[in-house]
C-alpha cells in the first residue's frame, strides 16, 4: 500500500513452547475443562478474555462474523446479550447455527465452540438488563435500528440524549423488547494449545446420543 510501511505477515512468526497438553489433563465435560482455561485466562491478566468471534449463516447462505462478550457460562452452554432486530440477530432467528472462538494468544490457547443458539426467557434477560450501567441501558434503546446506516455520528449522539431524557436520575430503564440473549449450546469444543515446531495440541469433544463427550485428539 503506497505511503505505509510494509511488513510482510509470513515473517511475523511466533514459536510457542512450553508444557504439552495431554489427554490426562482434560475434564470429562467440555464446559468444565472451558471452566478451568476460562480462570486461567482471566487470572493471567488478559484484556477481556470474555471476548469471542461469534460466527452466524446470513439468509444469502453466506457466513458472518463479529466480536460479543460472552456474559454468562454453565454446562448448558454460553450466553451473551444483543439486539434481536440486529443483523446478527436476524441471522440467528433464520438459522441457529453459530460458532464462537476465544482468541486467548498471549497464553497460546483457542478455544471453539460450535452448535445452535436458543433464546433466553423474559426473566434472565429483565435480570441481566437491570444490572447494566445506565448508560448501556440507554443505549440500547438508542440503537434499537442497530446494523441499519446512519446519517452521522451527531444523530447517534442525539438519539442516547433524547432516551436518557425519558427516564429520571433514579427512575429504572425497562428492557426494550427486542433487546435480549441468546444461549449457545455446544456440540462440539475444541480446545487448542500452542506447540513446538508447530505441532500443536488440539482435543475436540463432540457430544453422543447417550449425553456423553467423546474426546479425540486431532492432528494440528
Amino acid at each position: 500500500m503506497s505511503g505505509v510501511d510494509h511488513q510482510n505477515p509470513a515473517d511475523l512468526r511466533k514459536a510457542y513452547t512450553g508444557v504439552s497438553l495431554r489427554r490426562s489433563d482434560l475434564a470429562d465435560h467440555p464446559m468444565t475443562q472451558f471452566h478451568l482455561w476460562f480462570g486461567l485466562a482471566h487470572d493471567s491478566g488478559l484484556v477481556e478474555p470474555n471476548a469471542m468471534v461469534l460466527s452466524s449463516v446470513e439468509t444469502s447462505g453466506m457466513p458472518r462474523a463479529r466480536t460479543v462478550l460472552l456474559k454468562g457460562y454453565d454446562r448448558h452452554g454460553l450466553r451473551f446479550f444483543t439486539n434481536y432486530t440486529s443483523r446478527k440477530g436476524r441471522a440467528l432467528e433464520a438459522d441457529p447455527r453459530a460458532c464462537v472462538v476465544f482468541p486467548w494468544y498471549p497464553i497460546r490457547r483457542q478455544v471453539l465452540v460450535t452448535g445452535w443458539v436458543e433464546r433466553l426467557g423474559d426473566e434472565e434477560n429483565d435480570r441481566y438488563f437491570a444490572s447494566r450501567p445506565r448508560g448501556s441501558q440507554v443505549g440500547a434503546w438508542a440503537s434499537e435500528r442497530q446494523s441499519r446506516s446512519v446519517t452521522g455520528r451527531e444523530e447517534l449522539d442525539r438519539l442516547h440524549r433524547e432516551f436518557d431524557a425519558v427516564w429520571g436520575p433514579d427512575e429504572p430503564i425497562p428492557r426494550p423488547a427486542y433487546w435480549g440473549g441468546f444461549r449457545l449450546v455446544p456440540e462440539e469444543v475444541e480446545f487448542w494449545q500452542g506447540g513446538t515446531d508447530r505441532m500443536h495440541d488440539r482435543f475436540q469433544y463432540r457430544e453422543q446420543p447417550d449425553g456423553t463427550w467423546r474426546i479425540d485428539r486431532l492432528v494440528p
